[in-house]
């Protein structure tokens, strides 16, 4: 008889040393929040729990969180929360009865693969709470954000991230680390956050627009996909303006997004700005 499928497509981890791993991958969380998405049978729980100055777990679940906030109800710096990650303000933990943040927010979790790139824009979107987050994802969501200009996995989740964080991919986990095993290999990823849209002088929703723009079609070349996409912000109505200003940065005209550094493309979005 086989097993009955998880709800919500859980793949629970069930390594004892890739616990362990994941946990110490934070490092030193005694006097930080912590902050754990999915939590789901308590895995990591456990451990967090002995480590942090405070821990609040986000169980979407409605059978599961019930089972971990008995498990941990008379743990006076744990909260379980049943909830959408998705729905929840990182700025206003405090509203969670018995919660309170203690500095940035340090997140941990194994992230459900049909909507990691969901919760990733969630968390950077809210980059500003957080100092930095261990999270696991599907090993080639992994490839994706670590991915360096260049590389033919470089895209707009890679610019994303690293517009927002310094990304580490730490290590691999087989499918026989988690029950039941999915179909494929897993890796976990440290972000530590550094929004830099300051340092490139870009405001970040105009910009972050423009580079969605950027690769829109990946096959394309930067000018094709940005000739006559309007934006708030960064009106492009024709193709010359962009092409005179992606020579004139030393740029091949023919040039695609992935082969452009994020120096590139701010500097590329402020010459556009100024000429609107």
């Amino acid at each position: 008889m086989s097993k009955k499928k998880p709800k919500l497509g859980q793949n629970f981890l069930t390594d004892p040393s890739a616990r362990m791993r994941i946990v110490e991958a934070l490092g030193d969380i005694s006097t930080s929040t912590v902050l754990e998405i999915g939590p789901g049978r308590g895995a990591l729980t456990g451990l967090l729990a002995t480590r942090a100055y405070r821990l609040i777990a986000v169980e979407l679940d409605r059978a599961l969180a019930p089972r971990l906030a008995e498990a941990w109800k008379h743990a006076e710096h744990v909260r379980i929360h049943q909830g959408d990650i998705l729905e929840l303000d990182l700025a206003k933990l405090e509203e969670i009865p018995g919660s309170t943040q203690h500095g940035p927010l340090v997140v941990v979790g194994n992230l459900p693969y049909y909507i990691t790139s969901d919760i990733l824009l969630h968390l950077f979107a809210q980059a500003n709470s957080i100092a930095r987050a261990v999270v696991m994802v599907q090993e080639e969501v992994a490839d994706r954000i670590a991915a360096k200009c260049g590389n033919s996995d470089y895209g707009v989740l890679s610019a994303t991230a690293q517009m927002h964080a310094r990304v580490e991919k730490l290590f691999v986990l087989p499918p026989e680390a988690f029950t039941p095993p999915p179909k494929v290999h897993s890796a976990v990823v440290r972000l530590d956050m550094r929004p830099r849209f300051e340092e490139l002088q870009v405001e970040r929703i105009g910009f972050m627009r423009f580079l969605q723009m950027c690769f829109h079609q990946k096959r394309k070349t930067l000018v094709n996909n940005l000739k006559g996409i309007p934006t708030p912000g960064v009106e492009i109505s024709k193709s010359a303006t962009v092409l005179s200003m992606i020579e004139a940065m030393g740029l091949s005209p023919s040039i695609r997004a992935e082969a452009v550094s994020l120096e590139a493309m701010a500097q590329l979005y402020r010459k556009l700005c100024s000429s609107c």
